[in-house]
């Protein structure tokens, strides 16, 4: 009786050609009306399923939900300003409240001053920290050190 040489599993269903475009796609287009591919959009545009789309990627190490953003300051004294903060988070005079705050910049409509890089094997897509109002609330918060609570405002102009 004969019998068929070892092999390391079963054939894959889904060809090099059809990986190959998934690949393609993720890494130069983006889905109409959004700005990255999902494992559902991305199933449904190449005829997959979920699974197969997380396992392509994952063999690829393609991630395209994950953005970087990065601002490089020019200011010259920023390093001096910085452990000056550190420094009150880290040793607080007596008697002192210490506030940190930020702007909630989700609830704008941003544009960014200059395009992101695109997304790579290997790779985040980046994008500058910069960015264009377009005229909407801003919602100030800050985290009171002392007790916990958080205290906030929205302003219409920044």
């Amino acid at each position: 009786m004969e019998k068929d040489a070892p092999r390391p599993g079963r054939i894959p269903k889904i060809s090099q050609r059809k990986i190959k475009a998934v690949v393609e796609a993720t890494l130069q287009t983006t889905p109409p009306h959004a700005t990255h591919w999902s494992t559902r959009t991305m199933a449904k545009a190449q005829g997959l399923s979920e699974a197969t789309i997380r396992r392509i990627w994952k063999q690829h190490n393609l991630k395209p939900h994950l953005v970087k953003t990065f601002k490089l300051s020019r200011d010259k004294h920023f390093v001096e300003k910085l452990y000056d903060i550190v420094g009150l988070y880290l040793n607080p005079p007596d008697k002192s409240l210490v506030l940190c705050v930020d702007e909630k910049s989700q609830i704008q409509a941003l544009d960014r001053t200059q395009p992101g890089l695109p997304l790579k094997k290997g790779r985040y897509g980046t994008m500058t920290h910069d960015y264009k109002r377009n005229g909407t609330t801003t919602l100030f918060a800050a985290l009171s050190m002392l007790d916990g609570k958080v205290i906030g405002d929205c302003m219409p102009r920044h």
